[in-house]
């Protein structure tokens, strides 16, 4: 599909009201696959491919989670979904709360999955900057290589070994200035905890229990009758892939209670 003149790819399961799911940093809607089947079964469940990720053309204009944002709007428009419930995985999440922002009138809904409204620190925008730096130094490989193994809590790197290398091989076809665009994003978003502290949007917070990136009490930055709270036990960063099965029934409780 063509979206502001770039060819953004995705997938499309099911028949319902609409999921769009957004995977994280150096990702692709691969990272769905072991939920996708089971939320499929009474939903239509969309992931997609983000600029410069998976299958996706690079969109140089595409630096800012904001324009990530406006991305998935026209993208939303060009499929003519009116309504939709969204799910972000870590670099997902803050996408999905600058949407949440300013395009609210689409969502019945959303969810941040080991992400957070809080903006970088200063040293984490230092690791940002070194992160680039590395890319154009070394190569997408050797960066992938270094940064997959902390995605997964310390106990799931070898018990979770198929995974880690699966993960490696969705990292490997991210385009290097793909990569950096969303390093400069994340390092330069807003802070948005006011997003989810003002809305009157059902909102689901997942957090792994032993997330080494985003730990549960930065996920957890606000609550009320309107949100609801998960923590994925023996799960890092990526419990899609670490505990798949429990990741889909939180998301389908929170769909049946939202």
């Amino acid at each position: 599909m063509k979206v502001a003149n770039t060819n953004i790819v995705y997938k499309d399961e099911g028949q319902g009201e609409v999921l769009l799911l957004i995977h994280g940093f150096c990702g692709s809607s691969d990272y769905w696959n072991k939920v996708m089947p089971k939320l499929s079964e009474n939903y239509r469940v969309i992931a997609i491919d983000l600029p410069g990720h998976g299958g996706s053309e690079g969109q140089d204009s595409v630096q800012e989670i904001d324009q990530y944002a406006l991305v998935i709007k026209d993208f939303l428009e060009e499929l003519k979904i009116e309504k939709v419930t969204m799910f972000g995985h870590s670099l997902g999440g803050y996408i999905t709360l600058a949407f949440a922002e300013s395009y609210s009138h689409y969502l019945n809904g959303f969810s941040l999955i080991h992400s957070t409204g809080f903006a970088d620190s200063k040293e984490a925008k230092d690791g940002r900057i070194a992160s680039a730096e590395k890319i154009d130094r070394d190569g997408i490989h050797p960066f992938i290589d270094s940064l997959v193994p902390k995605l997964f809590a310390p106990d799931n790197v070898e018990s979770h070994k198929q995974s880690v290398e699966e993960v490696k091989e969705i990292g490997y076809e991210v385009l290097p200035q793909g990569a950096k665009n969303a390093l400069h994003a994340m390092k330069d978003r807003k802070d948005r905890t006011s997003v989810l502290e003002d809305t009157e949007l059902p909102v689901l917070l997942i957090a792994g229990e032993s997330d080494q990136l985003i730990s549960p009490d930065k996920t957890f930055t606000a609550s009320g009758e309107n949100i609801q709270q998960v923590v994925i036990k023996g799960a890092g960063h990526m419990s899609m892939y670490e505990e798949p099965e429990e990741l889909s029934n939180a998301i389908l409780a929170y769909l049946n209670r939202a």
